[in-house]
């Protein structure tokens, strides 16, 4: 007898952060694997840069969802907003968290100092892109329509 209850066929999907987390663990085995060229950024400024870039990137992927929570709506992404946040960090990009997170990457490849790491970054993006931003906005489109359309315009995708 088969169950087609909503427990039993609702599969998980991993949201942005796991894409995150498993970039930075690619990036780091590459760097051990195969480094390429180090010293790309000499020490101690990839320490330096890096942890600036690491932490900036961090708050930009969290302090937009303090903007989510402000206006009562939903963060997690493919589920319905009651509200169009365009407060805050949302009136610079349209995605600061995922913005964020890139930075965060770009923070991660400065501290690695070699140069292969830095390939992770643009297949991160692509991959959030077709993943994320793209389907979020059609249903952004969807719920919000002509309010959506005028923010698209006012505000970049990523800066």
């Amino acid at each position: 007898m088969e169950n087609n209850d909503e427990r039993t066929t609702t599969r998980w999907v991993p949201m942005p952060p796991t894409y995150f987390w498993a970039a930075v663990a690619v990036m780091v085995a590459v760097h051990f694997l195969c480094p390429g060229i180090r010293g790309v950024v000499p020490t101690p400024w990839n320490w330096i840069g890096g942890a600036v870039l690491l932490v900036a990137g961090l708050a930009l992927a969290w302090v937009p969802e303090l903007h989510f929570k402000k206006a009562g709506t939903e963060v997690k992404p493919f589920r319905d907003s009651s509200r169009l946040v365009t407060a805050g960090l949302y009136r610079f990009s349209r995605h600061p968290m995922y913005l964020g997170m890139v930075v965060a990457l770009v923070g991660a490849f400065v501290v690695l100092g070699s140069l292969t790491p830095v390939f992770i970054i643009p297949a991160f993006v692509v991959a959030l892109t077709v993943r994320f931003v793209v389907p979020e906005e059609r249903g952004l489109e969807r719920q919000f329509g002509d309010e959506y359309e005028a923010y698209k315009r006012r505000v970049r995708r990523w800066i």
